[in-house]
């Protein structure tokens, strides 16, 4: 018998046969030979070669007998064929390359000695005891972001050997606190397998994030015990029973594998013309991501490799969603961005991914790269004109109350067309990459000294406001501001028309000591320090009660865009208050002194369901006139930010209610 057999063309990737053994196959359309390298897994030592004997269109492939191959293999390709870079091919079959299908590396740490890490074969067996996804609709949806490592490395209630680790998000302690907030999914940064840039090494720095892919359908091994698979899928299994939904940031713009003078470690030595977009003169590639290289989505074999990946994750890893980094790539054909692409197309037409969550970064920075509310019908897209807009008024910018009237509404200016809902909408008032909350309304200017890059790197239009210090204070009177702020932010988000995202530890004010760029530090600045949250205890109550809100008002999680401007009153959804308590006018509208707004939920004819949410951004107090209330069912006032108490106050008789400076005042009756 032959040391390896023909096998089969499909599944690519390396697969356990029933009969056993592995199959391995491999899509190389312009190699003119496949080298099969087997590895063993504890020195890393090449034991075996083989030459892949069979070819079947543009895959190569062969079959291992389970005495040669086995779950747990370490293998690579050697792929042969031209290095010509004037036809923009970059083969070298000294390389040991990775297969763009393995489910598993070997290790990635590797690669600090310059040695590439190795593809492993899986055993994908795994009793997941009647796991079903929680399918929560988008409108009841509230999406909280966390790092995998970051979120428990410093949690005392989880078990040391799984804190920072894909079982750490499995144990009771962090699963009740996602609960309490009301969260529905957690978006995880990157956990697709990821290496860190050359630069970051010499200053003693690493990618912390993860947006630099080296292996799609791999979980990342640095957040596992001993196995990344099993244990990413028991992570998933633990939020499931919580009826938590599991979305994945992934990262399908670009690889690690960099510019003209980067490493190559597996596209480029195996496809390289076909998997990344070159410049005219094929020597090169566009760089439409910052990064060095830009994933060619145009290609049908990297369409196809990415649909089978996205399918891969939802079948065999039970994830319910995606975030889309860069997603403007995803679009991009000849012509510029395209909604209606080949990608967009095939995507949509994918049964098995029919009804998970579909989230966009609507931007890359190449020409024509910002897409927001271009996407196709089904997309949500991070809507940073919402962040913006929200941080803008709540620093006391002038003209800001009509914009911010239309993003609180859930942005129909943008989404209001092919069929759109205002959960097209994911809004969010900070993310993993900016200010945390807590500095948001603590630094003026960033402070990303530790990242070694002169403070030149990160977001400069912060659009923050340090409340009269920059950073930490003794001063009560900041203090005290900055907290109202906080509670500002976070109403206006949970209270808003669309999908509220929260970024983790917001809720107990963390601090990254005014860095907006934290990708490469793996330390204290990033990890999440759970000692604050016991220190602002009711900072966390009150988005426990923001969350409750949301969840018990249906007004705030509509599926149609608000009517507010209709000519008959008693079809309004919603009516825009001036604080003597009539209704906005256009002047109004175009005031750019006015920082004061009443939203007014409810019917005027109809007295069953009456919410009022007051906004004053301005530096005094102003006097809003309410609208009248039955004789039976007084306004009660639910929350007030300028208030350290939540306790539900009665307003017995009060026609008019002093807003402090900077507050949000939540009312019912």
């Amino acid at each position: 018998m032959q040391p390896i057999q023909v096998g089969a063309p499909r599944p690519l990737g390396a697969t356990l046969t029933r009969q056993g053994g592995v199959n391995f196959a491999l899509l190389a359309s312009l190699a003119t030979r496949v080298e099969l390298c087997i590895f063993d897994a504890d020195s890393g030592a090449e034991t075996a070669r083989y030459d892949l004997p069979g070819r079947t269109g543009d895959v190569w492939h062969g079959l291992l007998s389970s005495r040669r191959a086995s779950a747990g293999t370490c293998y690579a390709f050697r792929v042969h064929g031209p290095n010509d870079l004037d036809s923009g091919a970059r083969f070298d079959p000294d390389v040991a390359l990775i297969d763009p299908y393995t489910r598993a590396l070997s290790s990635t740490r590797a690669l600090s000695s310059g040695e590439p890490p190795h593809s492993q074969v899986i055993d994908p067996a795994f009793d997941w005891q009647g796991d079903r996804p929680p399918a929560t609709p988008w409108r009841d949806t509230v999406i909280y972001e966390l790092h995998v490592k970051g979120y428990t490395r410093l949690h005392p209630l989880v078990p040391p050997e799984r804190r920072g680790k894909y079982l750490g998000l499995a144990t009771e302690p962090v699963i009740s606190h996602l609960k309490s907030l009301g969260v529905t999914a957690v978006e995880l940064l990157p956990c697709q397998a990821f290496l860190s840039e050359d630069f970051l090494s010499p200053r003693g720095l690493s990618n912390y994030w993860g947006y630099n892919p080296i292996a799609w359908f791999a979980p990342a091994n640095e957040y596992a015990v001993e196995d990344a698979v099993r244990e990413f899928k028991t992570m998933v299994q633990a939020l499931h029973r919580a009826q938590i939904e599991v979305v994945l940031d992934v990262v399908f713009n670009h690889t690690a594998e960099g510019g003209e003078t980067g490493r190559v470690l597996s596209f480029k030595g195996i496809d390289n013309a076909a998997y990344y977009r070159l410049t005219p003169d094929k020597r090169g590639y566009e760089n439409l991501t910052g990064t060095g290289n830009t994933v060619n989505c145009e290609h049908p074999a990297v369409r196809s490799l990415i649909l089978d990946c996205l399918r891969y994750w939802v079948e065999d890893m039970h994830v319910d969603g995606f975030r889309f980094d860069l997603a403007t790539v995803l679009g991009r054909e000849a012509g510029g961005f395209n909604e209606s692409s080949a990608f967009f197309g095939a995507l949509r037409a994918e049964p098995a991914l029919a009804y998970v969550k579909l989230i966009a970064e609507p931007w890359d920075i190449g020409p024509g790269g910002y897409q927001l509310g271009r996407f196709p019908p089904g997309w949500s897209e991070w809507n940073d004109r919402y962040r913006d807009t929200v941080r803008a008024f709540w620093r006391r910018d002038g003209g800001r109350i009509g914009e911010l009237a239309e993003r609180f509404a859930g942005s129909s200016d943008i989404f209001r067309h092919n069929g759109r809902k205002p959960s097209a909408s994911l809004n969010f008032v900070t993310a993993h990459d900016g200010f945390t909350l807590n500095d948001l309304v603590s630094y003026d200017r960033s402070h990303n000294e530790a990242n070694g890059e002169d403070g030149q790197d990160g977001h400069q239009h912060n659009l923050s406001w340090n409340c009269g210090r920059e950073g930490p204070t003794d001063d009560p009177e900041v203090i005290d501001l900055r907290k109202r702020q906080m509670r500002n932010f976070l109403a206006t988000l949970f209270l808003s028309q669309g999908v509220p995202m929260l970024t983790a530890g917001d809720e107990f004010a963390r601090t990254q000591r005014g860095n907006n760029n934290a990708y490469c530090q793996d330390n204290e600045i990033s990890w999440i320090d759970w000692s604050l949250a016991a220190a602002n205890a009711e900072l966390v109550d009150f988005v426990r009660l923001l969350a409750s809100l949301r969840r018990s008002h249906v007004e705030y999680r509509r599926e149609t865009f608000l009517k507010g401007a209709a000519s008959r009153v008693e079809v309004k959804d919603v009516t825009w208050l001036h604080a003597r308590g009539a209704e906005m006018t256009q002047d109004d509208w175009r005031d750019g002194n006015l920082r004061t707004l009443g939203i007014w939920y409810g019917k005027r004819s109809n007295w069953a369901a009456r919410l009022l949410l007051l906004l004053n951004a301005s530096d005094s107090v102003q006097t809003f006139t309410l609208p009248p209330a039955p004789a039976d069912s007084p306004w009660k006032r639910r929350f007030d930010t300028a208030s350290k108490t939540t306790e539900v106050l009665v307003l017995e008789d009060d026609v008019v209610f002093p807003l402090a400076p900077s507050s949000a005042v939540f009312l019912e009756c």
